[in-house]
């Protein structure tokens, strides 16, 4: 068993925890949760369901994972959550497993700090390296790519991707997908400029961010629609820079499902 268990906390025999695992007081550690090396649980939080972490985690005060999703569909099935490696999730944050509407599973990645009061939802896939600040909201079945941060208090609607690198303004209502690289923020969201600031910490060269800030003002701020703005693109660079490839990849792929939605909802009347 591990060796450093508050007195207070509650940890179930079938819990498969790591020697080195620290669990605070007053923390419940349920059936069916794993927990990898290094894992730190702090005080008051409560990991349940068929739930997974792996090394290095922090899990702040009160936090609950792996409870089961507000979905009025679910039926108690075995569905899981997982989470990576140095995940920090701060106080009151909220995680869902899965469900059978999708792959029964909740996905977190590696490196992610989710500030307080933040929520994702079921079967939600979030990459690495990712910032929500305080109260983040991620309804079911998103998507987020690889180093997205979110200003405080943004909701995204179901199904929907945020682009890797991409900057989610604070207090945004965020019902399409975002696309990469690119500042989106308000109510209604919209693409406000590509996300220099962040891209420099990064460490993306200045003719990447350059080439990224005319693809946006083509795309975004003259009068062509989406595909000739893409084809006008293909024209100007040769080879096209791969993040600007990207960009224009996603668009294609937000296009193809519109057009999906649309004909499912056609369908359905």
């Amino acid at each position: 068993m591990p060796r450093d268990i508050h007195p207070s906390a509650i940890v179930s025999p079938k819990a498969e925890l790591a020697d080195d695992v620290v669990v605070g007081p007053h923390a419940i550690i349920d059936d069916h949760v794993t927990l990898g090396a290094g894992c730190i649980i702090k005080a008051g939080s409560h990991i349940t369901g068929h739930t997974t972490l792996g090394t290095g985690n922090v899990i702040g005060p009160h936090a609950v994972l792996g409870t089961p999703p507000q979905d009025l569909g679910y039926c108690d099935e075995p569905t899981r959550l997982v989470l990576g490696n140095d995940n920090v999730m701060r106080e009151f944050v909220s995680i869902n497993v899965g469900t059978t509407k999708q792959d029964k599973v909740t996905t977190i990645g590696s490196d992610n700090f989710l500030m307080a009061y933040c929520h994702v939802g079921h079967d939600c896939e979030i990459g690495n390296g990712i910032v929500m600040a305080n109260m983040v909201g991620i309804s079911g079945h998103c998507k987020v790519e690889d180093k997205v941060w979110f200003g405080g208090m943004v909701g995204l609607h179901q199904f929907v991707t945020i682009g890797t690198h991409a900057f989610i303004g604070g207090l945004s209502r965020i019902v399409h997908d975002c696309p990469p690289y690119m500042v989106t923020e308000g109510n209604p969201a919209k693409v406000r400029g590509t996300n220099v600031i962040g891209l420099r910490r990064r460490g993306f060269p200045p003719e990447t961010i350059d080439a990224l800030k005319d693809a946006q003002r083509l795309i975004y701020r003259s009068h062509l629609t989406a595909s000739q703005a893409i084809d006008q693109i293909a024209a100007t660079w040769d080879p096209v820079p791969d993040e600007v490839s990207s960009l224009m990849e996603f668009l294609r792929r937000m296009h193809l499902d519109r057009q999906a939605r649309w004909r499912e909802s056609v369908l359905r009347r």
